[in-house]
């Protein structure tokens, strides 16, 4: 088998339950975004982007609609015979099938996908992240210092630093310190959660952190931390581009938001983000239809008026109805005279004629949240903050 220099392992196994009811029958990754996207697009398009043509996908909550809209990886041109894109479920042993423990105990259960491709690094990702990196530019920096391990890195505002895992570095940008998530932290150098690893090294910490009964098998809180008191060689990359970790309700409302004034540009085609978006009709408005600063996928039908919002393929809008400052995701039927502003709304849902969602509310941490295939009553009113979702299943 043809040798290659770096493969990638993505971690898309996630609950994500800070995404309520949009993540209760889809993995996180799968989550719609910017209209035609899901989040998973984004860091599979920056593999394609970046030569990086071996892709695991590490998954395991509500697989799924993640693992239909992988397939066979031909939107990111990951349909290759050596290589390619591979999902990667909890490992079945003789003994039983066991759940990942945490994001390094996910990379041991597939070390088996590790010593197939006889590569000299690993490339460890995250699946619920917005972005765009040319990660062969990382990988240079990382052979060039003979680093060990080198971990993408950006800056962030340091009232939210207790979030990430903080690092402090020297002038040659070798970390020499690596805190996850301190309660009172010494910089606002913010892992970005994208490392790579020689693989010898990787293996061998993976193989030593499973044998602590005691460890999280987190690379955050065991692994990296542990490589630094070892003596490992650890550097910085700085990242200096548009970053989002959207693994919040507003975090999701604001990334989507972000594309509606150009922080973050989708139609540079020089670094496109690819997506399994199925063809469909040009986006119709009718004779009173309204569409002012929005993103609107193909497939809609506007017979309302949009304003600030991001609406993704065959939603309709109906006579009267007023989307505003919302998100508005797959098949969603919206009744004539309706009120939507500050919500985020799942897919196929139905809202019925003269609902209320949200209400005029600027405050970004109070946004209205409908859950796939809900149905909301004509003349229904859904305050600012509430989420609805289906009842459970029961078998």
């Amino acid at each position: 088998m043809k040798k290659k220099k770096c493969i990638a392992m993505l971690l898309a196994g996630g609950q994500g339950t800070r995404l309520y009811s949009l993540t209760s029958k889809v993995a996180k990754p799968a989550v719609s975004f910017g209209g035609k996207y899901r989040i998973i697009d984004f860091t599979l398009s920056n593999c394609c982007n970046s030569g990086i043509t071996t892709v695991g996908v590490l998954t395991q909550y509500q697989p799924l609609i993640l693992n239909e809209y992988i397939g066979g990886g031909e939107p990111w041109d990951l349909d290759r015979a050596n290589g390619g894109v591979h999902v990667l479920p909890p490992y079945q042993a003789k003994k039983g099938g066991e759940w990942y423990k945490g994001t390094a105990n996910a990379i041991y259960q597939n070390m088996h996908f590790l010593d197939k491709y006889d590569s000299e690094h690993v490339l460890i990702l995250s699946g619920d992240h917005i972005y765009k990196m040319d990660y062969s530019d990382l990988l240079r920096e990382h052979i060039r210092c003979k680093a060990d391990c080198t971990i993408a890195v950006i800056d962030v505002p340091k009232e939210e630093a207790s979030r990430f895992g903080i690092m402090d570095y020297d002038e040659d940008k070798l970390i020499t310190s690596f805190e996850e998530k301190p309660t009172f932290p010494k910089s606002n150098h913010a892992s970005m959660g994208v490392y790579i690893f020689r693989k010898d090294v990787l293996k061998e910490e993976l193989i030593e952190d499973e044998k602590d009964e005691l460890s999280s098998n987190d690379f955050g809180k065991n692994i990296i931390p542990t490589m630094l008191k070892k003596g490992y060689r650890l550097y910085a990359y700085q990242f200096d581009g548009y970053w989002k970790d959207v693994g919040t309700v507003t975090s999701l409302w604001e990334a989507n938001m972000d594309l509606l004034d150009s922080r973050f540009d989708l139609s540079d085609q020089s670094f496109k983000i690819y997506s399994r978006n199925e063809a469909l009709p040009p986006c119709f408005v009718g004779e009173e239809g309204e569409v002012v600063n929005s993103l609107v996928t193909s497939g809609c039908e506007i017979y309302g008026t949009v304003i600030n919002s991001v609406l993704s393929e065959k939603v309709t809008v109906a006579k009267g109805a007023v989307v505003e400052n919302s998100i508005i995701m797959k098949g969603t039927i919206i009744g004539e005279n309706a009120s939507l502003s500050y919500a985020i709304v799942d897919e196929d849902v139905t809202i019925g004629d003269g609902a209320v969602i949200g209400d005029d509310n600027s405050s970004k941490h109070k946004i209205a949240l409908i859950g796939r295939g809900v149905e909301i009553e004509s003349g229904a009113e859904i305050s600012s903050g509430r989420i609805v979702e289906q009842e459970a299943d029961h078998e």
